[in-house]
């Protein structure tokens, strides 16, 4: 639960452009009482940080980061933060993008553009049990069977995810098991419970369900971003 005046909780926020974490830091700490925010740069060191500390009670995540593209990253992300939420906090506002979040696991969605009061509005929503949206979203508007792929992904364990990202870097099953330091029996014991959770008969099927997560093609580049 979101509890910033318990000792020890914190905030972490995952963007890149410095004077905007430098806004949503003075938000957290004026609308939600946190006195521990963190801040990265990165998916990468945003990684680093979770794995470094208790989980926090709450993450303002940008879709566009360096080093991610799409919603793999809160994949990634909601996989190490255990309970926390997960705030969308980016500039695209595209109803398939915002269904997508939501079913990737996401606690709310807010656009940059957002006012303070806004944010403030999406926490409270979000401590009530609820899932807070913009103004404008329609639920359900998008690819359904893309949602349910998401879905389907969110219920990969971190091993099992991890396994995914090498079946996509095109590696096999004696690699796979060389570079994690486990058997080759285990890799295709959790090859299997992966096919079997993302409802696919074989690799090439994993791997077009894993791709699906990206929203690439509706994701600005970072010169449009800017």
């Amino acid at each position: 639960m979101l509890t910033p005046e318990t000792p020890g909780k914190w905030a972490l926020i995952v963007d890149d452009h410095p004077l905007f974490c430098d806004a949503l830091e003075l938000t957290l700490r004026s609308v939600a009482a946190y006195t521990d925010v963190r801040r990265t740069h990165s998916l990468a060191s945003a990684l680093e940080e979770l794995g470094q500390a208790a989980p926090p009670d709450l993450v303002l995540l940008d879709l566009n980061l360096p080093d991610v593209s799409g919603l793999d990253g809160l994949l990634r992300l909601r996989r190490q933060v255990g309970d926390a939420h997960v705030i969308i906090v980016t500039s695209v506002t595209d109803n398939a993008v915002i269904n997508g979040a939501i079913a990737a696991g996401a606690s709310g969605f807010v656009p940059k553009h957002s006012s303070r009061g806004t944010f403030k509005e999406a926490i409270d929503v979000i401590r009530s049990g609820q899932v807070f949206t913009p103004s404008g979203f329609v639920a359900g508007e998008g690819a359904a069977e893309d949602n349910v792929n998401l879905r389907r992904l969110t219920s990969l364990t971190n091993q099992q995810a991890r396994i995914l990202e090498l079946i996509c870097a095109g590696k096999l099953n004696k690699q796979i098991a060389y570079e994690l330091s486990i058997a080759e029996t285990t890799v295709k014991a959790h090859v299997t419970a992966i096919m079997r959770k993302l409802g696919v008969q074989n690799r090439t099927q994993a791997v077009l369900v894993a791709h699906e997560a990206q929203f690439t093609s509706q994701l600005p580049s970072d010169e449009e971003r800017r």
